[in-house]
């Protein structure tokens, strides 16, 4: 497995020095999972931050009330749990392969190890804010568009603009994903289909141009 190809294609890493990727690719521990496994619990200590390779995961918190919301479904190319290494000692959510996955794991202990090196520090740090700004983005976007929108934004940055679309989660971990109910999103479907933008059946999305085009 070519590891140094795969962080030169991971947009988190982007801008990070060839010595640091290097650096980083030696503890890349390769982790393959099937469906429906929990790589790590909400509250759980902290050990390590992934790169998924291959495969979708759910990034999930439960509410006091045990209410599941879908914080981010994560995509090939996407690092999480970072946050461990610098905010917080214990996992802020919980992670669910939504099909068979292959991630990298990189261990809390390495990667401070490699954060003592000042050069890998300035680059890590760089990248962070590159994602903080991500989350920034979301929130403006879930608080300024309607669910229509939000629908259209999540399947664009989840599987690009595609005619068909074959979903790894159900309705209602999408409802979560895009901060709306399960029943607004039935409603918001029933009425795509019925102006012939959108069927959602048995998994598979069939999206029709208009649906892209429309603001």
């Amino acid at each position: 497995m070519d590891i140094s190809r795969i962080l030169d294609q991971t947009k988190f890493f982007e801008g990070i020095s060839q010595s640091s990727k290097e650096s980083l690719s030696k503890f890349c521990m390769p982790y393959e999972r099937p469906k429906q496994t929990v790589l790590f619990r909400e509250g759980e200590p902290g050990e390590a931050m992934y790169l998924l390779v291959r495969g979708r995961i759910s990034l999930h918190k439960l509410s006091p009330d045990g209410r599941e919301t879908v914080i981010k479904v994560m995509k090939p190319g996407e690092v999480f749990a970072e946050v461990i290494l610098f905010e917080q000692r214990h996992y802020p959510v919980t992670a669910l392969a939504l099909t068979d996955i292959l991630v990298f794991r990189l261990s809390r202990r390495d990667l401070l190890g490699l954060l003592r090196q000042e050069d890998f520090r300035n680059d890590f740090i760089a990248m962070l804010l590159r994602k903080q700004r991500y989350l920034a983005d979301r929130i403006q976007q879930l608080t300024s568009q309607d669910v229509e929108q939000r629908l259209r934004a999540f399947l664009t940055e989840q599987y690009g603009q595609l005619g068909e679309i074959h979903a790894e989660i159900n309705k209602k971990q999408l409802a979560s994903a895009i901060d709306a109910t399960p029943e607004t999103l039935s409603r918001l479907l029933q009425d795509l289909k019925r102006r012939k933008c959108l069927v959602w059946k048995q998994g598979i999305i069939t999206v029709a141009p208009s649906f892209w085009k429309e603001n």
